[in-house]
């Protein structure tokens, strides 16, 4: 008996340096941001202190995101994938809807942040763990309903969906400019009247984090935004197009945001660091 077997082609033929480069790099960029958002995870998650404070879980639900992502690039960074309609060896948008967790969480995070600061004994009544958790799964809910519905209609009706999903994200993506500016502005002036001391200190940390975060999201997406808008402004055949994913230098930017943004969270952070040394680096089992 016959077997017919489908194989996917790499994303490069190594007919010229440059395909070195670029299947060398999407190996090391997958490896790097497994292994640093991984570590992140596990720092956190192995972490009482860590885990029962709100910011945390915010960089723990981005991690999980980071470190599928990361792992997303073992297949679109080396293989011939071309996500889209019509697709290529497509993964029907599951595998790049990871970075759209990521897109919600920084935005419910920077209002977790604004009301901890210019709210805060409103935020210690009613913004509970349990109410972070829930938020958090929120962005996963909805990222992969949309996901779902994207799959379950006609291409035609698909692609009409994307746009119309792509459209919201450039909204969420001014919210979040708007809300960054307002953060920083805020913070500088409540947190300058504020006694020194530990809750200040961690207030202080993870806004820095946060606005950190956010700038280097922006800058990463910010020009597969101008693509976007520029291709669906100005009809077909306007913007730049791509031959795969691995090729595609604006997809490639934004996934940075997957080493980007745990590399952030270890500098900004000196208990995660000291978590993430201990658990993980160090093998320490008994803080687990």
């Amino acid at each position: 008996m016959l077997l017919n077997a489908t194989f996917i082609s790499l994303s490069v033929d190594f007919s010229s340096p440059e395909h070195f480069l670029i299947f060398t790099f999407h190996l090391l960029f997958a490896t790097s941001a497994v292994l640093v958002a991984g570590s992140v995870l596990v720092g956190i998650s192995c972490t009482r202190s860590l885990r029962v404070q709100n910011r945390f879980i915010f960089m723990l639900n981005t991690s999980i995101s980071d470190t599928l992502t990361g792992l997303s690039v073992f297949y679109l960074g080396l293989f011939d994938v071309q996500e889209g309609y019509p697709s290529r060896n497509g993964t029907f948008y599951i595998l790049p809807s990871f970075l759209g967790v990521n897109v919600l969480t920084f935005l419910f995070a920077q209002f977790d942040r604004y009301l901890a600061v210019c709210h805060p004994f409103f935020y210690s009544r009613h913004v509970t763990r349990l109410a972070v958790i829930g938020v958090c799964a929120y962005s996963w809910l909805y990222t992969y309903f949309i996901v779902i519905v994207q799959n379950c209609v006609p291409i035609s009706k698909a692609a009409q969906f994307q746009a119309f999903s792509v459209l919201i994200l450039q909204i969420i993506v001014l919210i979040k400019i708007v809300m960054t500016v307002k953060l920083y502005v805020i913070a500088r002036g409540q947190l300058g009247r504020e006694a020194p001391g530990a809750d200040r200190d961690g207030k202080k940390e993870s806004l820095r984090i946060i606005v950190f975060v956010v700038i280097c999201y922006l800058v990463l997406w910010g020009p597969s935004f101008v693509n976007i808008i520029v291709r669906q402004l100005a009809g077909p055949g306007k913007g730049l197009r791509f031959r795969n994913e691995a090729t595609n230098l604006f997809a490639i930017m934004a996934r940075l945001n997957a080493l980007v943004t745990p590399a952030v969270y270890i500098w900004g952070s000196p208990a995660l660091r000291r978590a993430v040394w201990r658990t993980v680096w160090r093998r320490d089992r008994r803080a687990c």
